[in-house]
């Protein structure tokens, strides 16, 4: 099969990233074989490839916003019958029994393994993947649309959620990328007021046309006090800056994998029960209730499209600022 495969991390400028003939992947017990049709490009394949994210295994096919369709399963699998489209998410695998697993915490278990950083992802013609970890898919989404649902999506949903912004509040949105596209139509359609924050004009002008009640840039101060924010860009400087943006008690929710240094914060910014939070991964659960969330609004994901031999180009435009929307790879 034809693979996108990482030897080892470099700069993304560099063009790490090389086309290879790999061997197709046979399903073990409970997996499923994809033939993979879309992939989604997100930043945290940027952090796998530059290694801000050490190696876990050299070399390796990046990409975890997978979208295809069943082809063959393996040994006791059956949830999923050939011919199903599903898609595969950043969360490959946990152990299910630690006790993050077992109180529903599953983003959390200390053995959890990943797609596109511990097994080869999506940036090829296939894949294997735990038919238990695999998502069915609503229809109405085409798969190109669908791909940034499975991790830009979700991840951007939970960040809402743990933020604990209400229907009827105000919440700030710093870094406009993917998941802040889609966050954005999750919190109008829970009538939340969004106040969109980016260095980037386009990205600005991208919130308001998705319905935000006000755009600036990222140090701007929005016209009233917010009850959350969330941030999506890997800017620790961000933090201090969305914290004054609070009322009392409001939560800033970070939504990254990999963040620079966070400056020293004052404890008159975190006083009056300010939070600071991270998202670390997701949960299946997570992911589901996301999916039908999402076919009920339904969202609605711009996309710019690139050949799988251009995943490199597609990587560079993506740290560059130069994607409105997300991009997806169609392979």
């Amino acid at each position: 099969m034809k693979a996108c495969v990482l030897p080892s991390p470099a700069r993304v400028e560099t063009s790490p990233l090389g086309i290879v003939d790999l061997p197709k992947p046979r399903p073990a017990a409970g997996q499923v074989l994809i033939r993979v049709h879309a992939c989604g490009i997100c930043r945290t394949d940027l952090h796998v490839v530059e290694g801000e994210l050490p190696p876990r295994k050299s070399p390796v096919v990046p990409g975890h916003q997978v979208v295809g369709v069943v082809e063959e399963t393996g040994p006791g699998a059956s949830r999923f019958p050939a011919g199903s489209r599903v898609g595969v998410p950043w969360l490959h695998q946990t152990c299910g029994v630690c006790e993050y697993c077992r109180s529903g915490r599953e983003n959390l278990c200390e053995t959890a393994v990943f797609t596109g950083w511990m097994v080869d992802g999506g940036y090829a013609e296939y894949l294997v993947a735990p038919e238990d970890f695999v998502y069915a898919l609503p229809e109405g989404f085409g798969d190109l649309h669908v791909a940034p649902l499975l991790c830009a999506g979700i991840i951007g949903f939970r960040t809402l959620r743990v933020s604990g912004v209400q229907p009827g509040g105000s919440l700030g949105i710093y870094g406009f990328g993917a998941a802040a596209h889609i966050a954005i139509q999750v919190a109008r359609h829970w009538d939340i007021a969004v106040y969109a924050f980016s260095r980037e004009e386009r990205h600005r002008q991208l919130g308001l046309d998705l319905g935000a009640a006000w755009a600036g840039e990222s140090f701007d101060e929005p016209p009233v006090k917010l009850d959350g924010a969330l941030i999506f860009a890997p800017a620790g400087e961000l933090v201090t800056a969305a914290l004054r943006t609070l009322k009392r008690g409001g939560t800033v929710a970070i939504g990254g994998i990999h963040m620079s240094p966070i400056p020293p914060i004052d404890y008159d910014l975190l006083y009056h029960e300010r939070v600071v939070r991270s998202v670390a991964n997701n949960t299946r659960r997570d992911g589901e209730d996301f999916l039908k969330i999402a076919a009920e609004i339904p969202v609605r994901t711009e996309v710019r499209v690139f050949p799988l031999e251009e995943a490199n180009q597609a990587l560079q435009a993506l740290k560059s600022n130069q994607i409105r929307g997300a991009a997806v790879l169609k392979v």
